[in-house]
């Protein structure tokens, strides 16, 4: 695996941590890839409970795209394209990830930073967060992937202030947006999220892994099918709703088993 995108396992609990601290964490082509296959492999993980993404140091969750090399693998619409063809295989192995996924943000989370976060299911940020999409200045257009995913996040209108402006939002702006989740200080941050992975661990695996796949559906009810409409029963049928059921009456903590 690239030293460039770092792995932890402590438990059910899968942390990966984006490391080019000297660059600020901006991606190149290498880490995007190495981020498509670490994705790749967790995906396929029925052990994990939570993946949490974070960036290497105080500075940053991610500062972008490493511009320095854009002469070199994005300087024409081939290249652009094919180099979106790894960074959509990152990004949509995070959208896709059947574990639960929080973004945990200090610092810059800009740009290629802030496309792979508003893919995360959860985005908690320190008061350091510092978030947007300057690519105006650049002369770069957001590709269809980024735009679908922050348009069905917060909705045309900010997704237009981000990208005609090029401003950067303070975090506590960005959560009043709805591109943030929570903001804590900056102090805190690391136990709120270990705190709220620690939960999402702790409920059962199967019941979240649904509501991910719901949520999404629901947002186009119109397409729901007889299917989608009694797919949330048939998880009564599962031996975790059976233990769920049995350690609340016991009072005691279930041990949920996916199963």
């Amino acid at each position: 695996m690239s030293d460039t995108v770092l792995l932890q396992r402590d438990g059910a609990i899968a942390t990966i941590t984006l490391n080019r601290p000297e660059r600020r964490n901006a991606f190149n082509l290498e880490m995007w890839s190495a981020l498509g296959d670490v994705m790749a492999d967790l995906n396929g993980d029925d052990g994990l409970r939570c993946v949490v993404l974070r960036g290497a140091g105080d500075k940053a969750f991610a500062a972008g795209a490493d511009i320095a090399e854009f002469s070199k693998v994005r300087f024409s619409a081939k290249q652009a394209e094919a180099y979106a063809e790894t960074m959509d295989r990152a990004t949509d192995a995070v959208r896709d990830c059947p574990h639960p996924t929080l973004a945990m943000i200090r610092g810059a989370c800009v740009g290629g930073g802030l496309e792979l976060a508003i893919h995360c299911d959860l985005r908690i940020s320190g008061r350091s967060g510092r978030i947007g999409i300057p690519i105006n200045r650049i002369g770069n257009a957001l590709p269809y992937a980024a735009m679908i995913a922050l348009v069905e996040a917060v909705g045309r209108p900010t997704v237009l202030e981000l990208l005609l402006e090029g401003r950067i939002f303070d975090a506590e702006e960005a959560c009043a947006k709805g591109l943030i989740t929570r903001v804590v200080e900056d102090g805190a941050l690391e136990a709120e999220v270990q705190a709220t992975a620690g939960r999402i661990a702790a409920g059962a695996p199967l019941v979240a892994r649904a509501h991910k796949i719901f949520s999404r559906k629901a947002a186009a009810p119109s397409d729901l099918q007889d299917k989608d409409w009694a797919a949330p029963f048939e998880i009564c049928d599962s031996e975790d709703y059976r233990e769920g059921i049995r350690a609340f009456l016991a009072k005691e903590s279930p041990n949920f088993t996916a199963q």
